[in-house]
């Protein structure tokens, strides 16, 4: 990158349109001198707020310091501190590993073998080594909003997403509903104020994805993680809005302010107006794993989805039969399957639909 940078000589980067491997790579550009050496600009986030989001423990800090609940939790940097923590917090406990993407070697451990293999596995994982123990709270709701905040501070929400199953298992591998179907007026609100208060404290500009923990049986919520840049949840609310979320963030990060913007989409609005849904927008994570038949399929926080889906619907039920029948696995939906009649319906074939099902629907 370096070799690069000295022969185009760029005058800045945009580190948050590059999935996690641009942020890895700005992150260490600037540790190691190279954009000051040769005099260039990160447009957008700046380094030390992508830091303050992807290292686990500057997270924590940084939402502490805006006063922003987080579960209990400790960075670790190897399995003796690992343990350590764990037994403090009680099994189970729940691994995030800092830098990586799809929430690769983390997971759920209920014991200290599962613990020391998800530790190793993370640890080896993480771009600074790096894991957080964290305390479980699978059975509380997992809730997303999609935040664009330019360079003079203005801020809207795009979108607010909520995950069927809950804490429990990756957004990446979760059914996500656009907009949340269970939260009350005062539940969305409040999310919606911390979400702001969050992404403003750590200066975010540009597009953003932050998720909160919620719990089911009272108003009390966490923040779980920020993601600085463009994401699969930021394609799945820009498609579900009609917000062109990717061309108006490369236009704040390169000093345009949201008022000034024309919605492309809609041709009559700015990028301050908030997108409002009357039809309900369903994702749901494709798996392939009759190509990976060793594969566990359990899920939970550690992505295995080869893709996935969107449908609308004006109900969730429309929009979630919808989005299993475009999943090209054999079923019109979850319900209402038609009886297959004809001899070349494979046996495999309906086996494979049978696994996909019970795979995610038992969890």
């Amino acid at each position: 990158m370096e070799s690069i940078i000295e022969s185009e000589r760029p005058d800045g980067l945009m580190l948050g349109f590059g999935g996690q491997t641009a942020l890895n790579c700005g992150v260490k550009l600037e540790e190691y001198g190279v954009l000051k050496k040769y005099g260039v600009k990160v447009l957008g986030t700046k380094v030390s707020g992508i830091q303050a989001t992807e290292d686990r423990q500057l997270f924590k800090d940084s939402m502490i310091q805006c006063g922003m609940p987080v579960l209990k939790s400790k960075t670790v940097y190897n399995f003796e501190e690992a343990k350590h923590v764990a037994n403090e917090l009680g099994y189970p406990v729940i691994i995030r590993v800092a830098y990586t993407l799809g929430g690769k070697g983390g997971g759920v451990a209920h014991n200290e073998i599962e613990l020391y293999e998800i530790v190793t596995r993370g640890l080896t994982a993480s771009l600074v080594g790096q894991v957080l123990i964290e305390e479980y709270v699978g059975h509380w709701k997992q809730i997303e909003y999609e935040v664009m905040r330019d360079y003079a501070g203005n801020s809207v929400i795009v979108c607010n997403m909520e995950n069927v199953l809950s804490m429990r298992v990756h957004t990446g591998d979760n059914i996500v509903v656009a907009p949340s179907q269970t939260l009350d007026n005062h539940e969305y609100h409040m999310l919606r104020s911390a979400a702001l208060r969050a992404t403003r404290h750590v200066g975010i500009v540009g597009e953003c994805n932050i998720q909160f923990a919620l719990d089911p049986e009272s108003d009390k919520y966490v923040a779980i993680e920020m993601n600085p840049r463009l994401s699969r949840s930021s394609a799945l609310a820009s498609k579900a809005t009609g917000y062109p979320i990717a061309y108006m963030a490369a236009k704040i990060v390169m000093g345009h302010s949201l008022p000034e913007l024309i919605n492309r989409i809609t041709k009559t609005t700015t990028a301050c107006f908030e997108p409002a849904l009357d039809y309900i927008v369903c994702k749901h994570p494709r798996w392939d794993f009759s190509k990976f038949e060793l594969a566990n399929r359990n899920l939970g926080p550690t992505m295995k989805s080869v893709g996935e889906v969107m449908a609308i619907g004006r109900c969730f039920e429309e929009s979630l039969q919808k989005s299993i029948r475009m999943l090209e696995i054999g079923n019109d939906g979850l319900v209402a399957n038609r009886i297959a009649t004809k001899r070349t319906t494979s046996k495999k074939l309906k086996t494979n639909c049978r696994r996909q099902m019970i795979t995610f629907y038992t969890m």
